[in-house]
């Protein structure tokens, strides 16, 4: 079956952040954190690069990301990245009749869907209550929702009770918490609204990723957590030793207490880092900051936002465009979280050319 034909005027769902850097640009349009990776992350991975004549075993790897979220070895699916959990859903379920995707949000669930064949229906939020959810908005019959938690570009995290209120008999509700582990709250000590733990939803299935935090998108490691005879039906379509050995060693280490602790410190600090980011853009004249940004990135409106990124990169400096998400348009703009010496040289270079 062929997917079906997506108007011209439609956002590019195929664009991503990777698309906006260069040779030169100082990268604010990739939410991958560069910082160094640790000794416990760097060691197993490399020393996995001596036995690559052997297939990979999931098995390890598998049982330390179940035994981290408190789940039977058969409620977790490794895959190679989040993107690929997206299109074994969107192969696996070809019965769906409605499937629904809200929008603003990642746009790989919905090409996934697409490629497959699926006529996929949006519900878009409304910029006017920061694209907060409103589970009212969710068609009844919708028998697959997909939304991100925390959202990317909006950066919105949602509350569970509002996501777990989607969850029901007949439905497959997919919640993409790629940027989960980027979230932290005062005295939270976990990862604030996860549902990763969450086995009592019927049709929940959670996606997680391990490259944001810890700087591997080329290893291609991710993991989906949810009900066994759902992950069956996707590990049905998968490929043979869909993740190389390098990234298991990364899942098992990752899914560590180290890497846990290491997690939480990260996020704390990112969010110290995201507040500075936060007041030093909410002071620039005509900026709008998007609600109380959650993750390793901030959205801003701003009228001429499309010719402002122009500049910009003209001038050393790639963001993320907006108007390749549905819900958005070029009048908004995704910057990623960097330490303060960088936020401020940005602000910097920014505040000139509003003032121009």
């Amino acid at each position: 079956m062929h997917a079906p034909l997506i108007p011209a005027t439609e956002p590019d769902l195929t664009h991503h952040g990777d698309a906006e850097v260069g040779a030169g640009l100082v990268d604010l349009a990739v939410n991958v954190r560069r910082a160094p990776m640790p000794s416990w992350l760097a060691e197993p991975i490399t020393a996995t690069l001596t036995d690559l004549a052997a297939y990979p075993d999931p098995g390890p790897a598998r049982a330390a990301v179940a035994a981290r979220h408190g789940r039977p070895l058969e409620e977790v699916l490794l895959t190679a990245g989040a993107a690929e959990g997206f299109v074994l859903i969107a192969q696996a379920l070809r019965g769906i009749r409605r499937p629904v995707v809200v929008h603003p949000q990642f746009t790989e669930p919905e090409a996934a869907l697409r490629a497959a064949g699926h006529q996929v229906q949006r519900v878009l939020l409304d910029p006017a209550e920061d694209f907060r959810l409103d589970p009212d908005r969710i068609p009844a019959d919708a028998d697959l929702v997909m939304i991100g938690n925390p959202t990317n570009p909006t950066s919105v995290l949602h509350p569970a009770a509002d996501l777990a209120a989607l969850a029901r008999p007949g439905r497959v509700l997919v919640v993409d918490e790629a940027f989960a582990d980027t979230t932290a709250a005062p005295g939270h000590h976990g990862e604030p609204e996860s549902l990763a733990a969450r086995r009592d939803l019927p049709g929940l299935l959670v996606v997680r990723s391990l490259t944001k935090t810890w700087g591997l998108a080329g290893l291609r490691i991710g993991y989906l957590l949810g009900p066994a005879d759902l992950l069956r039906r996707l590990a049905a379509v998968q490929p043979l030793w869909a993740v190389s050995t390098p990234a298991l060693a990364a899942a098992t280490a990752c899914a560590g207490p180290t890497a846990v602790r290491a997690e939480r410190a990260i996020a704390a600090q990112l969010a110290a880092d995201r507040d500075h980011l936060v007041t030093r853009l909410s002071a620039l004249p005509g900026v709008r900051v998007v609600g109380r940004p959650t993750s390793a990135f901030v959205l801003i409106h701003r009228p001429g936002a499309d010719r402002l990124r122009a500049v910009l990169r003209d001038h050393g400096w790639a963001v993320r465009r907006g108007d390749t998400f549905p819900g958005l348009g070029p009048d908004w703009l995704r910057i990623a979280v960097r330490d303060r010496a960088c936020t401020d040289a940005f602000i910097e270079v920014l505040a000139k050319f509003l003032e121009a």
